[in-house]
């Protein structure tokens, strides 16, 4: 996220010292028609740092389109994981051919 500049922590400050009566809000009518508005559009899940081994050819194609090649990482993964939910039932990942499944293990 963007620094905000000197002029905008002042605006911000200043509304923030008003009292809500005061504030003007004749250009942001009341939204009184919720219907179309969409639940978690804003949520952004967290996130965690992860390394991981990229065959080459996939790692230049991802940097292929500029900067942000983890963000779209990310994003295709993200498709991957929503289209994929629902056609084996369970939601869970496809098993990958020759690998065994992991057991977790509890901790003492």
């Amino acid at each position: 996220m963007r620094k905000l500049s000197k002029e905008q922590r002042q605006d911000i400050a200043a509304i923030a010292g008003m009292k809500s009566e005061d504030i003007d809000l004749t250009d942001m009518p009341e939204v009184l028609d919720w219907s179309r508005a969409e639940v978690g559009m804003f949520y952004r899940p967290p996130k965690k740092a992860v390394t991981m081994r990229l065959d080459i050819d996939v790692l230049e194609w991802l940097k292929g389109f500029g900067k942000g090649y983890q963000t779209r990482a990310n994003l295709l993964l993200r498709h991957a994981m929503t289209s994929s939910k629902g056609r084996n039932g369970s939601g869970n990942p496809p098993r990958l051919p020759g690998k065994k499944a992991r057991r977790a293990h509890a901790s003492s």
